[in-house]
């Protein structure tokens, strides 16, 4: 099996807004896959579709081979199934282990004590080893981007799904946040990075796949969508040559 995650004919609706319609999405495993898309195109739906925290009107998400459409959100977690938000929302009145402690109890189904060793090794990746014992409210957002990766990565997935990641953050963080994600992608995780900062996902990613309207525009080699007057017309504002 070389399909991932796969999403077939998805469609979904808030009210009489069609948000999703008909998306059809596959990653292989392995491979880092990047997502772009004008604001309210549908990509956060998307993600929220995946991981269960809304249920679509119709199509199905394939996990590994299984249909996962119907199971429960700490179902499809659990299955291997990580996932960042846009806004990072840390519990404040809590150190950075301990933030990340309930990603992995919580997340994997783990007795606390059993997690401890997946916690130490997830900090020591993200970078965020020096400040366990800080309370997260008092974090810089570069911080709590990586305590938000951190507490993803604790729930020991095998796909990932980053939420406009590097969103708020100075080139200079970007470019750390970059090698951090590269180094990710050297343990061989699955990851699907949703992002506006289009140069952060052309030095990671293997392919792009641009998302409009709901519906998916076009997908390929990441320089030739990104040139491609298709997307400079819909995605970038320009028009065609």
């Amino acid at each position: 099996m070389t399909v991932a995650l796969e999403t077939q004919g998805l469609r979904k609706s808030f009210g009489g807004v069609l948000v999703i319609d008909d998306l059809s999405i596959s990653v292989k495993y392995g491979e880092a896959l990047g997502i772009v898309g004008p604001n309210g195109a549908g990509k956060t739906t998307w993600f929220n579709l995946i991981t269960g925290a809304v249920h679509a009107d119709a199509g199905k998400v394939v996990f590994e081979g299984r249909d996962i459409t119907h199971l429960a959100r700490h179902d499809r977690c659990r299955q291997g199934i990580g996932r960042t938000f846009q806004i990072p929302k840390p519990f404040t009145g809590m150190t950075v282990f301990e933030n990340v402690l309930v990603g992995a109890t919580q997340g994997r189904g783990v007795a606390e004590r059993a997690s401890y060793d997946r916690c130490i090794d997830v900090l020591q990746m993200t970078g965020m080893i020096k400040k366990v014992n800080v309370l997260a409210g008092s974090l810089t957002l570069l911080d709590r981007k990586r305590l938000e990766l951190a507490r993803a990565l604790a729930t020991d997935p095998k796909i990932l799904l980053l939420d406009e990641i590097a969103g708020g953050l100075t080139e200079v963080e970007v470019q750390d946040l970059i090698e951090e994600i590269r180094k990710l992608r050297a343990t061989g995780i699955t990851i699907v990075w949703i992002e506006h900062i289009v140069h952060a996902l052309l030095a990671v990613v293997d392919r792009i796949s641009v998302i409009q309207f709901g519906r998916n525009l076009c997908e390929g080699e990441p320089h030739e969508v990104m040139n491609s007057p298709e997307v400079q017309a819909c995605y970038m504002g320009g028009t065609p040559a």
